[in-house]
Formats: C-alpha cells, structure tokens, sequence
C-alpha cells in the first residue's frame, strides 16, 4: 500500500471497530454474531471485522483488511464468514461504501417469516423509501447471499435487506450510514410488529412516501457540504 492508502485503512480500522461498539450499545448483537465492513475508497479493498472474536476485542488493530473477492490482504485473523456477501455487494454496487450484517431481534424475526416490512410509519418512508424487501434464503460460506442482497436492493429505495431465515443486511455511502440504518430497522421493526397486536396498521400512500423519501434524503438535517 501507498503511504496514502495506508492513512486511510487505519482510520478504517478505527470507525469500523468504534461501529462494532455501535451495535453491541443498541442490543443489535449477541456474542460474535454480526459484522460492519467499509469500502477503501479508490481501491478494491475493504476493512471487516475478523471472525468469532469477541466485540470487546474489536481494537482496531484487530480489524482485517481483504481485496474484493474476500481474499486477506491485511491481518493476522480470519475475515468474517459473511466476508463473501459483503465483497459481492461492493463489487455490484459502486454506490456503496458500507454494509452492516447483525441478528437483531426484531428485524430477524420479519426475516424468519421472510415478509417484508411494510410502509405504515413516515420513519420508514424516510429512511427506507418503503416497503423493507425480503431476499431469497441462500446459505453462509460464499458469495450467494451477496447476490440476493445486491439483486433485491436494485429494486428497491431500501438500504436494508431481510434475508430470509438469516436476518438483516444494511448498506449505506459508508459503514455510518449502513450502521445508522440497521439501528433505524431494528426500531421500525420492534415498532410494526407491536402495532400488528392492536389491529391491522394502515399503509402510506405511495405519493406522500416518495415525498417523505425526498425530504429526508435531501432536506433534513443541517446544510450539506
């Protein structure tokens, strides 16, 4: 590596093992399960999380470094087992910068139904651009998952995926945001599947959720650079 892109890989090493502490804070994790992952911009390379340690042993210098295909390039761990899928979606999907994977309750428990989220809250127009799409069942160890996740989202607004009988993957420009969107999901969920006990919720009209969609993405928050 450059001098440059080395700069870089090390303050990937640091937000993506801050990230991993971002999901053991908001209950999305159990034990070892569940990963962040950032593209290096410019290159065909990736930070992730390595496999079966501990979120209190995620320092950054634990973090692993692979090229696009899941193939170690930095480190002295096994890349995560989820490395395939995340490798696939960079390569199909330039836009992305980050892809988050967690077991989170809620969200899972859609998965294990393998039905989508529907649209009946303005969170989830905002972020989501809505209904939540459920993937096609593919099993751990090579890039299938990946591609149901890739193939999925080209249909959809969604920066999540319920991959059914597996559980969530969210992307975003970067690991913060795919991270932000998996938190954002788990609530939604918890908060759908409650509103399902008193009644059938109404959904959104598609009008008004693209124009919640387009206010979010575009004028909520402080002024952009």
């Amino acid at each position: 590596m450059t001098p440059e892109v080395g700069a870089t890989v090390a303050r990937l090493r640091r937000e993506v093992a801050e990230l991993h502490r971002e999901l053991t804070r908001n209950g999305l994790v159990i034990w070892t399960a569940g990963n962040v992952s950032a593209r290096v911009p410019g290159q065909d390379l990736m930070v992730i999380k390595p496999s079966g340690v501990r979120y209190e042993d995620l320092t950054p210098e634990a973090m692993v470094v692979t090229d696009l295909h899941g193939v170690l390039v930095e480190g002295d761990r096994s890349p995560s087992s989820d490395t395939a899928a995340h490798a696939y979606v960079y390569r199909h999907m330039p836009e992305v910068g980050g892809v988050v994977h967690t077991h989170s309750t809620y969200a899972t428990a859609w998965a294990a139904r393998a039905e989508p989220i529907p649209c009946v809250l303005t969170m989830i127009a905002d972020e989501f651009g809505g209904d939540i799409p459920v993937g096609p069942f593919a099993l751990i160890g090579d890039d299938t998952i990946g591609r149901g996740i890739v193939d999925t989202l080209r249909g959809s607004r969604s920066p999540a995926v319920l991959m059914a009988g597996h559980g969530p993957f969210t992307v975003g420009r970067g690991a913060r945001d795919a991270v932000k969107a998996a938190v954002m999901l788990e609530d939604v969920a918890r908060t759908v599947h409650i509103s399902r006990q008193l009644g059938t919720p109404a959904e959104l009209a598609p009008a008004d959720v693209t124009s919640l969609f387009q206010r979010y993405q575009n004028v909520y928050g402080q002024e952009r650079a």
